[in-house]
């Protein structure tokens, strides 16, 4: 059984807990999700049929979820850390005996009223997980290789049921969030060099272990010239889309580009290729300013949480969010290769919606409960 943990909030009411939310980083959120709804529509010519919605409603379930769950007292969340961590890896096991296929990989649970992507949750709950893992680390810990090889564990178990799918792109993002972790507690820094070089020297063995598709990205992105109507068409197209929008744009609904429909998957992974070219370089730059407030509010955030569950937590879900805006813009303008990334609040993708609210309301749980004290276990 456990114990009650008394904190400096055991006393907060529903109205306090209203107050104590981060309403700048609620509004960019809101922003953000219209400018989704926006470009959803352009890409269905002028139509909520049949993506902008559906994208909508999911938001509108999405952001009860956000507000049920900054409202739950933080340790809660810390004590079901290790549990929803598990429950994801159930649910990663549950996709590779009878997962439901598409597009060539077997990545989604049908359920009927959706299709629930496993792999998307685990971004999330790996940083949950490990911030519990490192709330009561020391400096001794981050050094000691017994300590941080459980924690590299929680991270390399997903990591392996995630690319069985397979899932290239996931899998390194999830990856990339765990390392994030470990630097945010204070693992010494002769740690990563180490792991770097060992990455790039195991990167001849890896390519052998590639699927032919995923050889065909990276050649694809070296020179997608050489198959311009084939593997390269997607990333052509999407230059050529951003390239013609210019300063200010085409004009809402008047891409050429997605209206004729040369650019693929408009209202997913390219979705930031039709932004631009309707709205121009200052659109981008606007999206992407919104972008980069959430990222702030976060950190601004994160400065204020007293206990370092909830700091730890907070910075976490914040770079893995900048993380996924970063690799996808760079990916639609050719500078890195395609992996299948999409944009978080803006592309279409059930799973996805709703895994973004879940991370910023668990960011606004501990923000709301700052001054909780957690148990030293």
């Amino acid at each position: 059984m456990i114990k009650a943990v008394p904190t400096l909030d055991n006393n907060l009411n529903f109205l306090t807990k209203i107050q104590r939310l981060s309403w700048a980083l609620i509004l960019f959120i809101i922003i953000s999700a219209g400018i989704g709804f926006t470009a959803l529509y352009s890409a269905a010519e002028g139509n909520l049929d049949p993506w902008a919605s559906k994208q909508i409603i999911r938001f509108c379930v999405g952001m009860g979820a956000l507000f049920f769950i900054a409202f739950v007292d933080i340790r809660w969340w810390y004590r079901l850390a290790y549990p929803l961590y598990f429950l994801g890896l159930i649910l990663l096991v549950v996709v590779e005996i009878k997962g439901h296929i598409g597009m060539g990989a077997q990545r989604w649970i049908n359920l009927g009223f959706i299709n629930l992507q496993p792999s998307e949750s685990m971004k999330i709950v790996v940083v949950l997980a490990l911030a519990r893992y490192f709330h009561t680390a020391t400096p001794d810990d981050m050094r000691n290789i017994r300590f941080l090889f459980p924690a590299a564990m929680l991270i390399l178990t997903p990591v392996a049921l995630v690319l069985l799918q397979p899932d290239l792109g996931t899998s390194l993002m999830i990856v990339m969030a765990g390392i994030t972790m470990f630097f945010l507690s204070g693992a010494p820094i002769l740690y990563f060099i180490i792991g770097g070089v060992l990455v790039a020297l195991s990167l001849p063995v890896a390519w052998g272990f590639m699927h032919d598709y995923q050889k065909q990205r990276v050649l694809t992105f070296l020179n997608p010239e050489s198959d311009p109507l084939g593997s390269g068409y997607h990333i052509i197209q999407s230059k050529i889309a951003i390239g013609s929008g210019g300063i200010e744009g085409r004009g809402f609904l008047e891409g050429t580009q997605s209206r004729l429909n040369f650019l693929p998957e408009k209202q997913t992974d390219f979705i930031f290729t039709l932004w631009v070219e309707e709205w121009g370089f200052l659109g981008g730059l606007f999206l992407l300013g919104i972008m980069g407030g959430i990222f702030l509010f976060g950190q601004l955030m994160a400065q204020k949480i007293r206990y370092s569950f909830g700091r730890l937590l907070t910075i976490g879900i914040t770079v893995n969010f900048s993380l996924y805006v970063f690799i996808n813009t760079a990916m639609v303008m050719g500078l890195i290769p395609v992996v299948g990334a999409p944009l978080p609040l803006i592309s279409y993708g059930g799973t996805s919606m709703l895994m973004v609210l879940v991370g910023f309301g668990l960011m606004l749980s501990a923000y709301v409960h700052r001054d909780a004290k957690l148990p030293r276990m």
